[in-house]
């Protein structure tokens, strides 16, 4: 099975667990993020954090989200440091997606002994 942007999810996926296995656990979200965009800048892949999401009602501006770090237009990043994912987190990057039209996320776990991670994907409307 193929999946949708597979290379470069792959890409994204070993550099976190490089951040993981350098960085270990404990550390802020921030610190996360900061170091996922180096690594990303590393491998030549174009990133971008904390990039505005507006969320629009019969074409107005309802609300505004950030995704924590936009990959080449291509897939969204949110990242956790949490004891588990929880579908709440999940839900958190299925708005963003359905808001952005984009189609893959990951949600990326710093917190435990290896990087937990799940691939999301915007669903059809």
């Amino acid at each position: 099975m193929v999946l949708l942007h597979e290379g470069l999810t792959k890409e994204i996926i070993a550099a976190c667990f490089q951040i993981h296995n350098e960085l270990g656990t404990g550390y802020l979200e921030s610190v996360y993020e900061k170091a996922l965009l180096i690594a990303l800048q590393e491998r030549r892949i174009e990133a971008h954090a904390q990039v505005p999401i507006d969320v629009t009602f019969h074409g107005q501006v309802v609300g505004q989200f950030f995704a924590d770090i936009l990959i080449e237009d291509l897939v969204i990043i949110e990242l956790k440091t949490v004891t588990h994912l929880l579908s709440v987190h999940k839900s958190q990057l299925i708005n963003y997606l359905k808001a952005t039209g984009i189609d893959v996320g990951l949600l990326v776990n710093f917190h435990g002994t290896k990087v937990e991670y799940a691939r999301c994907y915007r669903p059809n409307n």
